[in-house]
């Protein structure tokens, strides 16, 4: 049993901060339009980039680096939970994607 929460994409809560920890070529490929992006590796010094009050949605490709870096929020005092299976279920959903590398949104 995971001591963190996992929800899925369909049943994310508008309100939440959605924080992809995705390497920078994925993120630039395909991301969510106002989603945070940390990844995974520099979580830890880049910790202070997030508020400690928000709702943390965190998401990668398929849900094991999220799992991680939720886990690591959780246990630093953070509000966070995994998103179920990660950008390969938002492209799966439907949910819009915005690319920065000037060519249409894909999840790599």
């Amino acid at each position: 049993m995971s001591d963190f929460e996992t929800v899925r994409v369909e049943a994310l809560p508008a309100d939440g901060t959605l924080l992809d920890v995705r390497e920078d070529y994925e993120w630039e490929a395909g991301h969510a339009e106002g989603a945070v992006h940390i990844p995974l590796e520099q979580l830890p010094a880049r910790l202070d980039e997030l508020d400690p009050d928000d709702d943390l949605l965190v998401i990668c490709r398929t849900g094991g680096r999220s799992a991680r870096a939720t886990q690591w929020l959780v246990a630093n005092g953070y509000s966070a939970v995994n998103v179920a299976g990660g950008m390969d279920a938002w492209l799966t959903a439907g949910r819009p994607l915005v690319a920065e590398n000037g060519q249409p949104p894909t999840v790599l």
